[in-house]
């Protein structure tokens, strides 16, 4: 299993960064540069607890649909969304939020495992990894910027 962890300091309240991070419209404007989008579910404004989301994307040059539902939610301080259907063995996202002195502290602990064995994990090592963490990084860059306008 393969596990990112990233923080991102948010100038915005835990309220506007939480639900910016649960945004499909914003999800799909900063994962643009892969074409991704919802097709199935919740496919516009926020996902909750329960729900699901079906997107698909170009990834590595091929298509990929990805259905993950929001498994565990407690309002402005953490979310979870596992992959019910997808390409990967597992794939969980946790979604931490804490507020410290007007600035929102947002990590994001992502863990995953593929499949097809030993050449999945050559394939994480040499690529998956190193696009996954730029996505989320594009992704936390895009949430920012958002977050920091509405406050």
């Amino acid at each position: 299993m393969t596990t990112i962890n990233l923080t991102t300091k948010i100038k915005a309240s835990k309220q506007i960064v939480f639900d910016a991070s649960r945004n499909i419209d914003i999800h799909q404007q900063s994962a643009s540069p892969s074409k991704e989008k919802a097709i199935a579910g919740v496919t516009s404004s926020l996902i909750n607890f329960g729900e699901t989301v079906t997107w698909q994307g170009k990834h590595f040059g091929f298509y990929f649909t990805h259905k993950s539902r929001i498994t565990v939610m407690n309002p402005y301080d953490y979310f979870v969304d596992e992959m019910e259907k997808g390409k990967f063995k597992s794939f969980k996202h946790e979604h931490f939020f804490q507020e410290e002195n007007g600035f929102t502290i947002m990590k994001d602990k992502l863990q995953y495992a593929t499949p097809f064995g030993i050449f999945g994990k050559l394939f994480d090592v040499l690529f998956l990894k190193r696009h996954l963490t730029n996505f989320l990084l594009e992704r936390n860059k895009v949430l920012k910027e958002i977050s920091e306008k509405n406050i």
